[in-house]
C-alpha cells in the first residue's frame, strides 16, 4: 500500500537561521514541532538578507532534511548607509534604535523615502520576482499551505500574490502590528502613502483563509479593519532552551534586560525608581547590578547616566540564544520594559515567555490592562507597574531584595505549559487542518 504523502506547508518568512535576533524565533519554533502534528514545514527565505545579527546556535533548531528554498533580494541599506555616513558592514537594527546621539537631518530624509516610497517596507523588491518564481514551483510542486509572517510585510505581499494566482490556503501571521505600530505614525507620510499601506494590510486581512495574531489587543486591532475570524496564538518558549540552564542566582541583586531597548520604551520613573531604591539602602546600592543585553538606544543610555546607574550597568550588545536560558537563570528580577504608543496594550514579546520558562519574577512597566500585564497575572509570574509611578517600582525592588537577601525570593508560577512552543504548534496545526479541508 503506497505510503500517503505528508500534508506540507510552504513558511514564507524573511527572518531565518543564521539570522538572529527576535524576528526568527516564532516560524523557528513552529517548523522544529511541526512534523509531529503531521504536517511537513518548506521555508522559503532570502539568500542575502539585511539581519540585525547572526547567531549559528539557531541552526540546530532547523528540522534535519527539511527543504529550505532561498532567493537573492535587493535592498536599498547600502545605499542608505553610504548615505547617511555608516559603515558597508553595520548591521541594521530593527525598528529604529539610535546608539549614538540624535538622528541626523539624512536618517530623517531616509525615514521618510522609506516610509513613502518603499511600501509596504525596504523588501518590497522581493515581492514579484519571489512571487514569479513560487507560482511557477507551485504548479509543479504543490503544497496544501502557504504561510506568511511579518514583518516585514513584504512576506505577507508575496503570499497575496501567490494565493491570487494559485488558490493555495493560506494563513497570514502577524507577529507585530502593520499600520499600528509603535513607529508609523514617525514616517512622515503622505497621505496617499498611509492609504496605500492600510489598503495593502486590508488586502491581506480579507484575502487570506486565516489570520493568527500573538494577543488580543492586536486581534481586536485587526478585526476593526476587516470583520472577520482572527485566531491568537501568543509566542512561548522552548523547554530546549531552557533544560540544562538552570544556574544559581549570581551573588549581585542582578535586574536583567534582554532584547532591543528602544526609545519609546525609555520611562523615566523606572530609573528614577531603581535611584530611589539605591539612595534609601547603601546596601542595595552595593548589590544592585543593571544588566542590558541586546542593542540600546541612546536616549535610554543618557537617562542612565543622568540617575548616576551606569557605574551599576552592565552592557553585551549581543549573546547567542543559546546562552539566554543561562543568563536569565542567574539574574534575581527580570525587566520587561513596554513601548509607549497607541498599541501599547497589544505588546506582547517573544522574550516575556522565555522570562516565564526562567521563573524568576518579573518586573514590568506599562499598561496594567495590556496583554503582557495579563499574562503575568495569569501566571503569577511577577508584577505590572504603570509607566509613571516610580515610588511603585521603588517599593517593589527593595521588597524583592529583602527576600532575594534572606534567600526568599522565589516565583509561584503556574499554567505557563501552555505557552510551550509544542504545545502552541499544536494549535497551529488545527488552523492548517481547516483551512486545508476547506480547499
Amino acid at each position: 500500500m503506497k505510503a500517503e504523502k505528508p500534508k506540507q506547508a510552504l513558511i514564507i518568512t524573511y527572518y531565518w537561521p543564521p539570522c538572529g535576533g527576535s524576528g526568527v524565533q516564532r516560524w523557528l519554533k513552529f517548523a522544529k514541532y511541526l512534523r509531529e502534528f503531521g504536517w511537513e514545514p518548506i521555508v522559503y527565505t532570502v539568500k542575502n538578507g539585511e539581519y540585525p545579527a547572526l547567531d549559528e546556535s539557531l541552526l540546530k533548531d532547523v528540522p534535519e532534511g527539511m527543504e529550505i528554498i532561498q532567493s537573492e533580494i535587493w535592498e536599498p541599506y547600502q545605499w542608505y548607509k553610504k548615505f547617511v555616513g555608516r559603515r558597508k558592514d553595520d548591521r541594521m537594527k530593527p525598528g529604529f534604535i539610535i546608539e549614538k546621539g540624535k538622528m541626523s537631518l539624512r536618517e530623517k530624509f531616509s525615514r521618510w523615502v522609506r516610509g513613502n516610497f518603499f511600501i509596504p517596507d525596504a523588501r518590497k523588491f522581493w515581492i514579484k520576482p519571489s512571487v514569479k518564481f513560487l507560482v511557477e514551483r507551485l504548479r509543479a510542486n504543490p503544497v496544501d499551505v502557504i504561510i506568511s509572517t511579518s514583518t516585514p510585510q513584504s512576506s505577507h505581499m508575496i503570499a497575496l500574490g501567490v494565493k491570487r494566482k494559485t488558490g493555495i490556503p493560506w494563513l497570514a501571521d502577524f507577529r507585530d502590528p502593520w499600520t499600528t505600530i509603535y513607529f508609523f505614525k514617525d514616517l512622515g507620510l503622505s497621505k496617499a502613502a498611509e492609504a496605500k499601506h492600510k489598503q495593502m494590510e486590508a488586502d491581506v486581512i480579507r484575502e487570506a483563509d486565516a489570520v493568527t495574531v500573538v494577543g488580543a489587543h492586536l486581534r481586536g486591532d485587526l478585526m476593526g479593519i476587516v470583520n472577520r475570524k482572527i485566531e491568537v496564538i501568543p509566542n512561548g518558549y522552548d523547554d530546549s532552551d531552557i533544560a540544562g540552564s538552570g544556574e544559581s542566582m549570581a551573588a549581585d541583586f542582578c535586574l536583567t534586560y534582554i532584547g532591543m531597548f528602544m526609545d519609546t520604551q525609555n520611562h523615566e520613573a523606572l530609573w528614577n525608581g531603581i535611584l530611589d531604591a539605591r539612595n534609601s539602602d547603601p546596601q542595595f546600592a552595593a548589590d544592585f547590578r543593571l544588566h542590558l543585553v541586546g542593542n540600546v538606544d541612546h536616549s535610554i543610555l543618557a537617562s542612565i547616566s543622568r540617575c548616576g546607574l551606569d557605574t551599576c550597568m552592565e552592557r553585551k550588545n549581543y549573546v547567542a540564544h543559546s546562552e539566554v536560558g543561562k543568563l536569565l537563570s542567574q539574574s534575581a528580577v527580570l525587566l520587561l520594559s513596554i513601548n509607549k504608543g497607541a498599541n501599547a496594550k497589544g505588546i506582547l514579546t517573544g522574550k516575556l515567555f522565555e522570562y516565564l520558562a526562567a521563573r524568576r519574577p518579573i518586573l514590568c512597566v506599562g499598561p496594567v490592562d495590556g496583554d503582557a500585564a495579563a499574562v503575568i497575572s495569569e501566571t503569577g509570574a511577577g508584577v505590572t507597574i504603570p509607566w509613571e509611578d516610580a515610588e511603585g517600582i521603588s517599593r517593589l525592588l527593595r521588597k524583592w531584595y529583602s527576600d532575594w537577601k534572606s534567600g526568599k525570593l522565589v516565583v509561584e508560577s503556574s499554567g505557563i505549559e501552555k505557552y510551550s512552543r509544542r504545545e502552541l504548534t499544536g494549535n497551529l496545526a488545527k488552523i492548517l487542518d481547516g483551512i486545508r479541508k476547506k480547499k
